[in-house]
């Protein structure tokens, strides 16, 4: 590049002077904003880009569309930047203790929300050593905007975001997944961003439940809700959001249904699909061996799962072999047995359940599970036993954590009260100082 030439070409003493400037970037496409940043930077020295690696991309819901080595290569060929190097962290420590650079330069935009974290962060760091932070505004205009709609709507598109769930296992140490049940609740998991001891935290996919789908149509959880109205919710889910999507496919019906389940839900972009081992009228786990409940013979469930495996067509998507054993009763062994043969007929992961308080078991199978099998993913849902943490799970193998349906139990009781005490005062006054204000919520909602 020529500004590099010119560099070399400068005096000893004006390179041993010259100041230098840091920017992070995080995007697979320069538009004006993205210009603006490193023209500011140039004017106060030699700008140092750094590359956010896939990691730490994925872990801030950014995820790339394209290479680490391609970004590189596009924040190289921009003008006036002078050297590109990789952040591993979206906390910027340890490429601030590494370069020391006497500035760093990032729009103004994340003085409020969640990115607070990481600026009040980047302010510390500086002052330790007298470093400064140089805050452009951030630039909005219609092109930015559309600019960066265009490329929120490149991750949503199936084949970008169906591979996104193995990506997550690769590279987080726990994949963790909330429930969903509409595009609203999807923008919940989405968008809920934390900050906690310094780091920035949010959920990496969602759970579309045949209980909570179920539910919000007043319907009985006992796959009465058909496969069309449920994809239907996903269509609602997948037009407002990125993130990778697990599907509740309950027992995954006949064999032959199932198949084109697998399709179809491989062309809506879905990542994965959990199926159960019971056969007959499906009943909610939660009611154990208070109703009667038949599991599906080893033999027939593999076929089934062999089946689903031959019909899909790409290697991204995911069949998940959710073992009832604990549930009904039937021992570890027998849990365990079936794991392994699911495993041998193409599952590509194993979800293991239990409605018992102590997590015991489940470490149990999953401590046993591990000792043969250290690659397949394993699933687990928390409900019951949910003192439990993901760190002390993802201790005994556990790859994916799913809050199956905890939004669903908390939108509910506050509903109900509304209802109840608007009848009880006749207005709305009394209600009025625990509703989120309609306004917050419609900023959730994205506007093209």
């Amino acid at each position: 590049m020529a500004n590099r030439s010119a560099m070399q070409n400068c005096p000893a003493s004006r390179i041993t002077t010259m100041k230098t400037v840091y920017i992070c970037l995080c995007t697979d496409i320069i538009h004006e904003g993205h210009l603006n940043i490193v023209n500011q930077a140039h004017k106060y020295g030699s700008v140092i880009v750094g590359a956010l690696c896939d990691a730490a991309l994925i872990r801030y819901n950014k995820f790339p569309t394209i290479s680490l080595e391609e970004r590189i290569k596009l924040y190289e060929g921009l003008d006036h930047v002078d050297q590109v190097v990789v952040q591993h962290d979206i906390m910027y420590s340890d490429i601030i203790d590494r370069l020391h650079p006497d500035y760093v330069v990032h729009g103004d935009n994340w003085k409020q929300g969640p990115e607070s974290a990481i600026r009040e962060n980047v302010l510390k760091l500086l002052s330790d050593y007298g470093g400064q932070l140089i805050e452009p505004a951030y630039t909005y205009n219609p092109e930015v905007k559309k600019i960066d709609r265009q490329l929120k709507e490149k991750l949503a598109m199936p084949e970008y975001r169906r591979r996104r769930l193995k990506q997550l296992i690769k590279i987080r140490p726990v994949v963790k997944a909330l429930e969903v049940h509409s595009g609203l609740t999807g923008l919940i998991a989405e968008k809920t961003i934390v900050e906690h001891h310094g780091e920035l935290d949010q959920f990496d996919a969602m759970w579309i439940s045949s209980l909570c789908d179920s539910t919000a149509k007043g319907k009985p959880d006992i796959e009465l809700v058909d496969m069309t109205s449920r994809f239907r919710t996903i269509d609602d889910v997948t037009e407002v959001t990125t993130k990778p999507i697990i599907f509740d496919g309950d027992t995954g019906g006949l064999t032959e249904h199932f198949v084109y389940t697998v399709r179809t839900l491989e062309k809506m972009g879905v990542s994965a699909v959990i199926i159960e081992d019971k056969t007959g009228l499906k009943k909610n786990s939660l009611f154990g061996t208070e109703v009667v409940q038949t599991q599906d013979s080893i033999e027939n469930f593999s076929a089934k799962i062999a089946a689903g495996k031959k019909a899909q067509l790409t290697d991204d998507f995911m069949i998940i072999a959710r073992i009832e054993s604990l549930i009904l009763e039937r021992g570890m062994e027998d849990a365990l047995e079936r794991a392994f043969s699911f495993v041998r007929a193409g599952a590509d992961g194993i979800m293991i359940h239990s409605r018992k308080k102590d997590p015991g078991e489940i470490l149990e199978f999953c401590d046993r599970f591990r000792q043969a099998d250290p690659g397949t993913p394993l699933v687990v849902v928390p409900s019951s036993f949910n003192t439990i943490t993901e760190e002390e799970l993802a201790a005994h193998g556990v790859n994916i954590v799913i809050y199956a349906n905890q939004l669903t139990r908390s939108a509910f009781p506050a509903m109900q009260k509304t209802a109840e005490d608007i009848l009880r005062y006749h207005r709305a006054k009394e209600v009025d100082d625990r509703l989120m204000p309609i306004k917050q919520i419609i900023t959730l909602i994205n506007e093209l």
